[in-house]
């Protein structure tokens, strides 16, 4: 290898076509090899299923991770284990499985790179636990696209900073100069004439040149050449990574970070407070994917959710009022009469449901709660709304004491409206626990119901605002729950 004198002293010798070959001969040839092959496959293609299975059956360490993503939360999708790849491609489709292939190849060609200075080595994982994260967000950002153009968007997230990511992992000696070089720069303006001092080009070209040689999909290359481009996938992309870099800083910008919120709100027609509740279920996600993947040494690096929690907290002084919405609740009544017919699952009819009762009914916050195993206890799965992180926390209602209005809509299978929770009629229902985490204004509950047995309950109320419900709500409310129940009988093929 050349020395570091020499190689910074000659540049323009290098470039995006010196570094694009050398990362993908040298430095990175298998995972270039397999991105090639998965890249190159029909996706229509039945063969394509077998060939994807061979083109990974021999290495023992990606079929095993493989296997533990398919059969984790994020992807699993019934209670069989699956404990062989051909089940998994057949299980998940090709989408699922090439995605899986290409993030366990990268994770594990980038992770076990050798010879890495703790300083080049902490830098990698830094920018490999932002990909990872903004690849999860920008694919929540689509969930109500198709499931090809969610794995498409993943996928360009995660490569979004591969030639930069490549380089690290190198651990040259240009590495290590250029790490010494960047550390004292003063701002990023600095930094960026700083790499492409030493490199002869930009990590965004590098990026581009990667691309364009291993075959990488339309979607990358289109997010890396045109990142202002205003279709979803490529505004989620940017979105993403934009958001994952701001909250990785170590002092961010809250004016800056809150632009980027605004404009994700705003493209998924939602409030920014809905969007920092659906960012930190993300970021936990994210968290248990990671260890799926065997990439635990990520999990500190990953950006930080509290900034967003923080804000919450600041402004939950500040409810928003949300008041029945005719337009909204059409929309979302329409949205499950979809996920009928298309069997959808559990989770898109859940958050569809919920955000139908939340901006189309009007209430402050809403959730579901799923019965435990003994069926002794409700614990919330999905909460919406004003002060969503604190009810999934804490909203746990215990149905062993002998009178309990949660049991009593399990056993009769029926929702009630829970007017004036003080009143004589609701008094005995309910002790000081139950009192302290429902609204004193009235709540709403509907049982969830599946094959005729109850899973767990919808509840609802205007707790941050306290305001009163009325008949029309809790109309509304049923409405929404009995079709949810409907959707999720349909999934099961009854």
């Amino acid at each position: 290898m050349k020395s570091t004198n020499q190689t910074l002293s000659h540049p323009k010798s290098k470039g995006i076509d010196y570094w694009t070959k050398r990362i993908s001969d040298q430095e990175m040839p298998a995972l270039c090899s397999t991105v090639k092959t998965l890249e190159k496959l029909e996706k229509d293609d039945v063969s394509s299923l077998s060939i994807l299975g061979k083109s990974v059956i021999h290495d023992n360490a990606l079929t095993s991770r493989i296997l533990r993503v398919a059969n984790s939360a994020t992807y699993s999708k019934g209670n069989s284990q699956i404990t062989t790849v051909s089940r998994a491609t057949v299980m998940l489709g090709f989408d699922n499985i090439r995605s899986i292939c290409i993030t366990a190849k990268l994770l594990s060609s980038l992770l076990e790179s050798d010879g890495l200075t703790p300083n080049v080595y902490q830098r990698l994982l830094k920018l490999m636990a932002r990909a990872f994260q903004a690849a999860m967000l920008a694919k929540m950002m689509l969930r109500e696209h198709e499931e090809e153009l969610q794995e498409e968007v993943f996928i360009a997230s995660l490569l979004y900073h591969l030639g930069e990511s490549a380089f690290w992992s190198t651990g040259s000696e240009e590495a290590i100069a250029l790490d010494t070089s960047i550390s004292q720069c003063c701002d990023a303006k600095e930094e960026k004439t700083v790499i492409r001092e030493n490199l002869g080009t930009s990590f965004n070209m590098l990026s581009q040149g990667i691309a364009r040689a291993w075959g990488l999909g339309e979607v990358l290359q289109k997010a890396l050449s045109s990142p202002d481009a205003r279709t979803p996938e490529i505004r989620s992309i940017f979105l993403a990574n934009e958001i994952c870099e701001i909250l990785s800083q170590s002092t961010p910008s809250p004016s800056e970070l809150q632009h980027r919120l605004q404009q994700t709100a705003t493209m998924l027609d939602i409030e920014v407070d809905e969007l920092k509740g659906r960012m930190i279920r993300c970021s936990k996600a994210t968290k248990k994917l990671a260890e799926a993947y065997g990439a635990k040494v990520l999990l500190e690096y990953l950006p930080n959710p509290k900034l967003l929690t923080k804000d919450l907290e600041v402004e939950k002084d500040k409810p928003a009022l949300r008041v029945p919405n005719m337009a909204e609740q059409l929309k979302k009544l329409r949205a499950l009469t979809d996920c009928a017919v298309t069997k959808a699952d559990f989770n898109q009819v859940i958050t569809i449901t919920l955000e139908g009762i939340l901006l189309g009914v009007g209430v402050d916050r809403c959730g579901v709660l799923l019965l435990s195993p003994n069926r002794k206890q409700l614990q919330p799965r999905i909460v919406l709304g004003d002060g969503a992180e604190q009810m999934k926390n804490e909203f746990i209602i215990s149905l062993e004491q002998k009178k309990c209005l949660f049991s009593e809509s399990i056993e009769l299978k029926q929702s009630m409206f829970v007017d004036e929770p003080d009143s004589a009629k609701w008094r005995l229902y309910m002790d000081d626990d139950l009192k302290s985490k429902v609204s004193s204004k009235g709540f709403m509950l509907a049982p969830l119901i599946v094959e005729k047995k109850v899973i767990g309950m919808i509840y609802a109320d205007r707790a941050s605002s306290a305001r009163s419900l009325g008949q029309p709500e809790f109309d509304n409310f049923t409405h929404f729950s009995n079709l949810a129940n409907l959707c999720l009988t349909a999934a099961l093929g009854h």
